[in-house]
């Protein structure tokens, strides 16, 4: 089974922007380590507490930093961008680091309608193009739009996956030919009938291509099950009290989440989050991931963990490959 990483470089309440950028880039060194896949990074605007807005400038410092792990967006937001540049600067990735580039889309705003609309005067209404825009990213990236060339073109052009929660994006996956993320980590649908219409659905863009699902999940993995559980009880205040002050505004240490005050309704929201999470010891993450494997028979695991801690976050990676054995130091 293979694994693979999201970071969307969340900044801890001792942390920097800076910090927490460098955080990522050791991270993505450590799954090079460790034997992960690949090494995507998250889009968001406007978000106080997540420092990624520019991830083809991230790539750059991680592929530089790096030498054999595939690296790529989760997602390139395509609605905000002409496909064209899209396609220029993953080509260029893909010049610098040859057969090592992924370029993951997708559509959401990844941030408030007020950033929304600093970014783009036409976001709802390129949302309502993205089948075009998708179908020109893919022509400009196989080469084949004959008016223009996205150059500079590399070796090995750079692979193209829909990121989504959705039958549509599910669809448009299947539609253009394209490799599949579904975003278990960010909805409540449980992703194995969405994944099994993007399979049965599915148009091979060239010879011999076949339909292929990652699967995105939230995991935060410890020696034990109450260590685990600690550890996300940091990310889970954050979520529910992030809009509520400044105290919360990056992710807060253990201390400050323990002894925040929690309404009914934030405990709500709180367990519902959580029971959309992996939580626990190497052999209960790795029992679970097995479960889901056997039930959405998805090629790939993309796992996201966010800790306080970049140590911590880093350990809950490494036991997690220690647990399947991909642990390649």
């Amino acid at each position: 089974m293979k694994l693979s990483i999201l970071d969307q470089s969340p900044i801890s309440d001792d942390q920097t922007p800076k910090d927490a950028l460098e955080s990522t880039m050791r991270l993505a060194q450590t799954a090079e380590a460790f034997g992960y896949t690949r090494f995507w990074v998250a889009e968001h605007h406007g978000l106080p507490g997540l420092a990624s807005s520019v991830p083809e400038v991230l790539l750059s410092y991680i592929g530089a930093n790096t030498n054999r792990i595939r690296i790529g967006s989760g997602a390139v937001l395509l609605p905000y961008y002409k496909p064209f540049k899209v396609a220029e600067t993953y080509n260029m990735l893909g010049t610098l680091f040859p057969g090592r580039v992924d370029i993951g889309v997708g559509r959401a705003p990844g941030g408030p309608a007020e950033v929304s609309a600093a970014l783009s005067d036409n976001f709802l209404q390129s949302v309502f193009k993205m089948p075009d825009l998708l179908k020109d990213l893919v022509r400009y990236v196989d080469g084949k739009d004959t008016r223009v060339e996205a150059g500079p073109m590399p070796p090995v052009r750079p692979e193209i996956w829909m990121l989504g929660t959705s039958e549509k994006s599910a669809g448009a996956a299947a539609e253009n030919g394209l490799a599949y993320t579904f975003g278990q980590f960010m909805s409540d649908v449980k992703g194995k009938d969405i994944v099994g219409q993007y399979r049965r659905a599915f148009k091979p863009r060239y010879e011999g291509q076949k339909p292929y699902v990652i699967m995105t999940l939230s995991v935060i993995c410890a020696e034990t099950t109450e260590k685990a559980e600690q550890l996300a009880y940091s990310y889970l205040i954050w979520q529910v009290k992030k809009d509520s002050g400044d105290k919360f505004k990056q992710l807060p240490a253990l201390e400050t989440a323990e002894s925040a005050t929690v309404s009914l309704d934030e405990q709500k929201q709180m367990d519902e989050m959580k029971s959309n999470m992996i939580i626990g010891n190497p052999d209960e993450v790795n029992s679970t991931l097995k479960k889901i494997h056997e039930e959405t028979e998805a090629d790939e695991f993309m796992i996201v963990t966010i800790t306080h801690s970049p140590e911590d976050k880093q350990n809950s990676y490494h036991l997690i490959a220690e647990s399947f054995g991909i642990n390649n130091p």
